[in-house]
């Protein structure tokens, strides 16, 4: 069986920009967006290869590393329309039955790597699936095919090959890479100098910070200006230690669930309903992949 792991926050987001008409609930309170991620939920529970599932959200935007750098990124800029409605689609896919894991402390991009790395060697388990376009989750790609990440949009699954053929480095070097290069999503910047090019070029000789020559007179790789580079990167070290920091997945997340919990066992019928309701959305009635106690393929 295959275990499949949902960024929530992105399903979230994609939901709400996505084309389709405004949609208020009974109470006035905007809820297209939670509507949006119940449709695409119940479009991939449809598949009976989606057995197991658990769903992480960012409960609130901000995490421990917002303490560790002021300038990561923050819940600025995002639509309060859409702010409003992040523990409303929780308890909405609660409500259909999906296992949810609301990160306050942690990001969700976290419980996703923690969930993959607890459960990819768990008996049973095939393959992880983690569904997210996010750069940052490649790092959890395995090069034994066990963990993977599938881009819904794009309809692709991204192995540790195809990590190494888009970023030039393999999945453990994700974190050192974007230390080096910067995350704008993520708000930190990288070194000055370091571009995509010339830190795919180090890293995949070096793999990690720690382990690049200190000077450039040692490098056995070629790069252009390696000698401003390595003097960048002796002069910036601790800029580059703390982005690495940032851009690392924890893996220490607690997660109360056992692999059993994640078994998708259907919908719940009347708490779904209750929520149907409130969001005066009743067409998910009819979208509904399987109630519970309903046995598969029902």
């Amino acid at each position: 069986m295959q275990l499949h792991l949902l960024d929530g926050t992105y399903e979230l987001f994609r939901a709400h920009f996505a084309k389709r008409p405004p949609r208020t609930a009974p109470d006035g309170q905007p809820v297209s967006a939670t509507v949006g991620i119940l449709e695409s939920v119940f479009y991939l529970l449809r598949d009976p290869g989606v057995t197991h599932l658990g769903c992480a959200t960012d409960h609130v935007i901000r995490s421990w590393r917002n303490e560790r750098y002021p300038g990561y990124k923050t819940e600025a800029g995002v639509a309060p329309e859409l702010l409003a409605q992040f523990e409303l689609a929780e308890e909405a896919l609660r409500a259909a039955g999906v296992v949810v894991w609301p990160m306050v402390e942690f990001e969700a991009d976290d419980a996703l790597a923690a969930a993959a790395a607890r459960w990819a060697d768990a008996p049973g388990i095939e393959r992880v699936v983690i569904l997210s376009p996010d750069k940052d989750m490649t790092q959890c790609v395995r090069e034994d095919g066990k963990v993977v990440v599938y881009d819904r949009r794009k309809q692709m699954f991204v192995d540790a090959d195809a990590v190494r053929a888009k970023f030039g480095v393999s999945p453990e070097s994700i974190p050192d890479y974007l230390a080096l290069v910067g995350d704008a999503s993520d708000g930190f910047p990288g070194l000055p100098g370091w571009g995509p090019t010339s830190a795919a070029t180090v890293l995949r000789r070096y793999r990690h910070l720690e382990e690049i020559p200190v000077r450039a007179s040692e490098w056995d790789v070629r790069v252009a200006n390696p000698l401003a580079l390595a003097a960048i990167l002796r002069e910036r070290w601790q800029e580059a230690v703390l982005y690495r920091e940032l851009a690392r997945l924890r893996v220490d997340v607690p997660l109360k669930e056992s692999l059993e919990d994640l078994r998708w066992k259907g919908v719940p019928r009347a708490p779904f309903e209750a929520m149907v309701a409130r969001l005066g959305a009743d067409h998910l009635l009819s979208r509904v992949p399987r109630w519970a106690g309903e046995s598969v393929g029902a």
